[in-house]
């Protein structure tokens, strides 16, 4: 297939180059010149280890060339920058390929998870030729080649099918699952949780404290999906546990270093600034919060990410707030 692969981010490269290593055309767009003309040059990406890209995969920062011939497309934009994007390719003309949604996120003050956000902006006719591909994976794995399980999610059946089989591979194995929504919910509010628990190992609290945190978490994550009308059974699966575990755990993860460098001291547009790329939990914070806030859905572990993030709560404070709130019996 010939695919038009949307954002040049270390996670949209590494997947990039999975697709062109299993046969397919990729033109990979990014929106700064620079970095195009860097990927041209280099054939590698400046925050991965160096891998063997294929010739079938080209870099442009040309919309239209991206586009052009185009089968399908695929996007890694940021989950905040996405409808600007989409608005883009409407100005090009018609959106009448498939789109793969590969970012995590919720939008702010909309509350809408990806997968409605694109139908606000292109239309419900447009509905079966969305789909997702998301789950545990983290980009220096992926480019490493390291064996990695994920989820291709669609609301309709064919094109389910048809994501699995363009990023299927001999070490990237893909996991149709239908709960559209179910699979996005997950990897969007994983990061947050992420950001907690880097704040926890920033703060020299131990495995009981992070093991907590995931539970928790999980918990949280499962009650505030009810209102997406998602499947609890899918938060049990890659998406979701498997997404959270692999975001929580390692230092790879760009959410759990986030929630570290401000444990250390630094501030949030410091501690950004030290990752060098973008934290999607920051936004997906405020999302959740305000979706928690819409249902009457306690979110403490989100509500005390927030106060760090944007109302300069130290982080011990923080969880010491966490720590004081009253004990109940524990739903699963």
């Amino acid at each position: 297939m010939k695919v038009g692969y949307l954002g040049g981010g270390a996670w949209g490269f590494a997947l990039a180059t999975l697709l062109s290593a299993n046969g397919h055309h990729v033109t990979l767009w990014t929106a700064r010149p620079e970095s195009a003309e860097y990927l041209k040059k280099h054939r590698k990406h400046p925050k991965l280890s160096a891998c063997e890209v294929d010739e079938k995969l080209t870099f442009t920062s040309d919309l239209a060339e991206a586009l052009n011939g185009a089968d399908i497309l695929v996007e890694s934009v940021t989950a905040n920058g996405l409808r600007s994007v989409l608005h883009k390719i409407l100005d090009l003309g018609a959106l009448d390929i498939p789109l793969v949604i590969t970012s995590k996120g919720i939008e702010q003050d909309t509350g809408l998870l990806l997968p409605e956000m694109v139908l606000e902006v292109v239309g419900e006719e447009y509905k079966n030729k969305i789909g997702c591909l998301t789950g545990p994976s983290l980009a220096e794995e992926v480019v490493g080649k390291f064996p990695t399980s994920v989820v291709s999610s669609s609301y309709d059946k064919k094109l389910m099918l048809t994501i699995r089989d363009l990023f299927n591979s001999l070490y990237f194995r893909v996991y149709p699952n239908a709960d559209m929504h179910g699979v996005c919910f997950g990897g969007a509010m994983k990061n947050i949780m992420a950001i907690a628990c880097g704040i926890s190992d920033g703060l020299g609290f131990g495995d009981n404290t992070k093991a907590a945190l995931m539970t928790r978490g999980l918990h949280e994550i499962r009650k505030l999906s009810a209102t997406k009308g998602c499947e609890p059974e899918t938060l049990n699966g890659l998406s979701g546990m498997g997404d959270l575990c692999v975001t929580c755990l390692s230092t790879l993860s760009r959410n759990y270093m986030f929630g570290r460098r401000l444990a250390e001291g630094l501030s949030p547009e410091q501690a950004r600034e030290k990752i060098g790329m973008v934290v999607e939990g920051i936004f997906t914070c405020v999302s959740a919060r305000q979706l928690g806030k819409k249902h009457n859905i306690p979110v403490p572990i989100t509500e005390a990410v927030y106060s760090i993030v944007y109302e300069n709560m130290a982080p011990k404070d923080a969880v010491t707030a966490l720590l004081q709130r009253a004990i109940k019996e524990e739903h699963l």
